[in-house]
């Protein structure tokens, strides 16, 4: 958790923010010519450095759904735009070579890759191959939501809910205890980095776990935010599953880092006999031919990642010194959004914030104290941290 004092909030602090983060793309780092150079020659930087517009309450802010703002790299776009051409044809060949690309960037065989339309039919595609009446569940109480809707509709009704730490962080200890006491197969869900929270689990203490081999258990790693993770103490587990490990499934998507969310396009990494199992229940051809060439482009777009990573980065920065010049604490965060805490009720923060034109994020019982702000663009964040300021004189965060 961080804290700080709460400074004087006076004209001169709201003058401050406008000085520092006015620009958004023009911050440190995001300067005209660094996005002209974080981004392909062959991409248009214009088409994502674009100006700031105040948002309306019918036009708001969109930081309620863990979303790029960035939208799709204009290789990707483009690529989508000439695939719509061959709209009338399969998109087999390919869903062969994405299928391949990724495979190869793990370092295991095509067979090892299944893909799926999002991380969420992966999650569900998995629940439903491993689920029996004797299965149980494991999840922390407070997480993704996907594994365990993805139980109950196929009839599991042995879900255990694991507890939080004090600072809200997984509780492992606590996780691998329901395990061990249970005389039965166990399937973990473990989201890493964590949503809602965006706080990591330690590799270290995720991999030790896995590597024990718990009798009949399988960890269902969802790493949906991993390449906005930039504390040292993450690792993702593709490592473990290049090495052999027949107790790992990962779950992946484009949604996030690629800014796909719309696209629909995701993939699980596990041992060929585990693909084979999910393999059945996911429909063939699934994936549409735009989302595939998006998401080939997007793969070789290193330019765009590295982009991508560095405005989520600045966008993070903003609401975290509007957090601190307001005293209020949050997790520390490897995603990209922030779950911080409230002084007042979420509801009327979301009422006052949805006025303001900026939807926040709805409420993560137990956390009912807490808020989820997912992070837009600089431009977008500058406007959401003033907005706070202005708030706090008139008591409303």
């Amino acid at each position: 958790m961080s804290t700080s004092d709460s400074p004087n909030l006076g004209r001169r602090k709201l003058l401050q923010f406008t000085g520092m983060f006015a620009g958004g793309a023009a911050l440190a780092g995001l300067s005209s010519s660094a996005v002209a150079t974080g981004v392909s020659s062959a991409s248009n930087a214009s088409d994502i450095a674009t100006s700031f517009i105040p948002p309306t309450k019918e036009s708001p802010i969109r930081i309620c759904w863990n979303e790029n703002p960035l939208g799709m790299s204009p290789k990707a776009q483009s690529a989508a735009r000439e695939a719509i051409t061959l709209g009338n044809r399969y998109p087999m060949k390919n869903s062969r070579v994405l299928h391949k690309m990724i495979a190869d960037n793990y370092g295991v065989a095509p067979e090892a890759v299944l893909l799926t339309a999002g991380a969420t039919e992966g999650i569900r595609a998995v629940i439903e191959a491993l689920a029996a009446p004797n299965v149980q569940l494991v999840v922390p109480e407070l997480t993704y939501h996907a594994a365990e809707v993805g139980a109950k509709d196929n009839g599991m009704t042995k879900i255990v809910h694991v507890p939080m730490d004090k600072d809200w962080g997984i509780d492992l200890a606590a996780m691998k205890q329901a395990v061990a006491n249970y005389d039965g197969p166990s399937l973990i869900y473990l989201v890493n980095p964590n949503n809602p929270t965006g706080a990591i689990s330690n590799a270290d203490a995720v991999e030790a776990w896995i590597n024990s081999r718990p009798k009949d258990a399988i960890f269902l790693m969802d790493e949906a935010y991993a390449e906005f993770a930039d504390d040292a103490a993450f690792r993702s587990v593709g490592p473990l599953v290049k090495a052999g490990a027949d107790n790992v499934v990962l779950l992946k998507t484009f949604s996030k880092l690629y800014a796909m969310a719309g696209m629909r396009v995701g993939w699980i990494v596990s041992t060929p006999e585990m693909i084979k199992r999910f393999s059945t229940k996911t429909a063939d051809n699934m994936l549409n031919a735009p989302a595939v060439s998006a998401a080939i482009a997007s793969l070789q777009d290193a330019d765009f990642m590295r982009y991508s990573r560095a405005s989520n980065k600045h966008s993070r920065g903003i609401l975290l010194q509007a957090l601190t010049t307001l005293g209020i604490d949050y997790i520390p965060s490897n995603t990209n959004f922030i779950f911080h805490k409230l002084t007042v009720p979420l509801a009327e923060y979301q009422a006052h914030m949805k006025q303001a034109g900026i939807l926040v994020g709805r409420a993560f019982p137990p956390a009912d104290e807490y808020c989820r702000v997912s992070l837009g663009t600089p431009e977008e964040m500058t406007f959401v941290a003033n907005t706070m300021l202005a708030f706090r004189k008139k008591g409303w965060v």
